[in-house]
């Protein structure tokens, strides 16, 4: 056994990498920016934390991203997470219920349950949430494309249980515009995903007013390679573009915007990461009180979701993941984070195992209840290089939603192509610092072992798909054939109407329709979206 180890030649490295990123190798008072925010946290422009207390009054929710198999498997993984101590669900859906397929569509062969449950229908949604009560809990969902669908699953399943709806505590992700930049479930034109979405924003403010009825995540555009200035200012930029067109349609921005939430995150440069959450924090309070002249100062708040960064976990050496894992969750914590995901050390291989998935769980139990971290609001407050970072971090993404603006808001700026190749450009010069050594990645390319030793990895199996194929066959074969064709009827009327779409979409699903056919019936109306390459 042995290591590449030269630590001259290594600092050398970082001073390299540090001079580049423009940081100085130390600061002083003159480095404060004009623009020190010395208000408390809670108050405008919340800098400092939406909240006055911060975790001294509550810690964050410590919230595992699960899901796997079928809905009987992952409700099994949610119970174990709930006895070990998280206080939240966070479901993981598999690739074709993210893209509005059913487990028997041809193309969704091999991918059922594979990256996270196969939902298809009430039934499956049921048995996901088998045991649990859904007005004691809140449940995140990360979907996007369908997230009208699976949204409108999870309201026919509490109603079924005898819970009150209005009590509904969760969230959709439903960021579609991301989607088109970064991941790439997206199924309708932008446009139109624009309206179902905003459809969503109106019937939840009505019916299910304690529901987020959005993520906005730059999380999966920092997974793609953006920098931290980029994720600010790209995450912020779809946000002003999803509270436009809920405004364009005619709703009323202090009644939704208090329900939108964001998702972030938490990468390897600790101290770069805890001033980027203070400074968009800082420039959404702006946004929305100057811009949008949201009057509530629970429109002004940005409240956000934080997943340490999938993308620094490595399959080489991949405990010690453990270790970046724990600084990123430290970043999130600091930086005032309402909740948390933390990624199992055993990601790089495969889904997480239960031991890996327990690890994580506890690296955030250690932060809240033995790194004495939470008993002071905004730890970082006045440390010279952080209050500076916050500053530049502002300045640089306040000039990019500037370009955006001037291209004529996000959707032109996604159709165009000019944030995705941002990303590309991005991504492609930090790969050249990793091939030139001038990033260090431990156990990648420095510190490698001559030989690692083999680790478990949590497989699926094949079985579960037959079953699940088997199940959505036999609810078709089974369910009132008029009943469920007429809602499918109505889900396309209203997509052509302008209707609002998510009581057909209800109604659909307790009709027994599939996530398939409802997406189905949206697809025949408007259309399907082809990705802009860029080059």
């Amino acid at each position: 056994m042995g290591t590449n180890q030269n630590p001259n030649q290594n600092a050398k490295d970082l001073a390299r990498a540090w001079a580049k990123a423009g940081v100085k190798p130390v600061y002083e008072r003159d480095d404060l920016p004009a623009r020190v925010d010395a208000e408390f946290p809670g108050e405008f422009p919340f800098t400092r934390g939406i909240q006055p207390t911060m975790y001294r009054g509550r810690l964050w929710t410590m919230r595992q991203y699960a899901g796997m198999g079928d809905a009987a498997e992952s409700n099994r993984r949610y119970k174990y997470l709930l006895a070990n101590g998280t206080k939240g669900l966070s479901v993981a859906f598999d690739l074709p219920t993210q893209i509005g397929m059913d487990s028997d569509h041809p193309m969704a062969l091999g991918e059922v349950g594979k990256v996270g449950v196969a939902i298809d229908s009430i039934e499956d949604m049921q048995r996901l949430f088998h045991g649990i009560e859904l007005e004691k809990i809140s449940t995140s969902m990360t979907i996007n494309a369908t997230a009208s669908i699976l949204l409108a699953l999870y309201i026919a399943v509490a109603k079924r249980n005898g819970a009150d709806v209005r009590k509904l505590n969760g969230t959709v992700q439903n960021d579609i515009l991301k989607e088109y930049i970064a991941r790439g479930t997206y199924i309708f034109p932008p446009r139109q995903a624009m309206r179902v979405i905003t459809d969503m924003f109106a019937y939840a403010n009505d019916h299910v007013p304690e529901w987020n009825t959005i993520s906005i995540s730059g999380y999966h555009m920092r997974e793609a390679g953006c920098t931290a200035v980029q994720e600010v200012a790209f995450t912020l930029g779809n946000g002003m573009a999803y509270v436009q067109a809920a405004i364009d349609a005619k709703l009323d921005v202090d009644k939704f915007a208090p329900r939108l939430s964001f998702f972030f995150n938490a990468h390897n440069d600790f101290l770069e990461e805890i001033a980027k959450f203070r400074a968009a924090r800082r420039m959404w309070a702006s946004i929305m009180r100057e811009h949008f002249k949201a009057k509530s100062p629970r429109s002004w708040m940005l409240r956000f979701h934080t997943q340490t960064a999938g993308s620094t976990l490595t399959a080489q050496q991949p405990e010690v993941n453990i270790v970046r894992t724990a600084v990123q969750a430290m970043a999130a914590v600091m930086g005032g984070t309402q909740s948390l995901h933390t990624n199992s050390y055993d990601e790089a291989l495969g889904l997480p195992t239960e031991d890996a998935a327990r690890v994580a769980l506890r690296t955030q139990q250690i932060i809240g209840y033995e790194s004495g971290v939470p008993q002071t609001v905004d730890p970082c407050a006045g440390s010279y290089f952080i209050e500076a970072r916050t500053a530049e971090i502002e300045k640089s993404a306040g000039e990019y939603l500037c370009k955006i603006a001037g291209m004529g808001g996000m959707l032109k700026a996604i159709e165009r192509g000019f944030v995705q190749q941002e990303i590309q450009n991005a991504a492609y010069d930090y790969q050249q610092a990793v091939d030139s050594k001038q990033q260090i990645v431990v156990g990648v390319n420095e510190f490698q072992l001559e030989e690692e030793k083999p680790f478990d990895v949590q497989r699926i199996d094949p079985v579960l798909e037959r079953n699940q194929v088997e199940r959505v066959r036999a609810l078709r074969a089974k369910r009132d054939k008029g009943a469920w064709e007429k809602s499918i009827a109505k889900t396309g009327e209203a997509a052509k109407s302008g209707e609002n779409l998510m009581p057909h979409i209800i109604h659909a699903v307790e009709s027994y329709a599939t996530v398939g056919e409802i997406a189905d019936a949206m697809r025949r109306v408007f259309g399907e979206y082809r990705e802009t390459v860029v080059l």
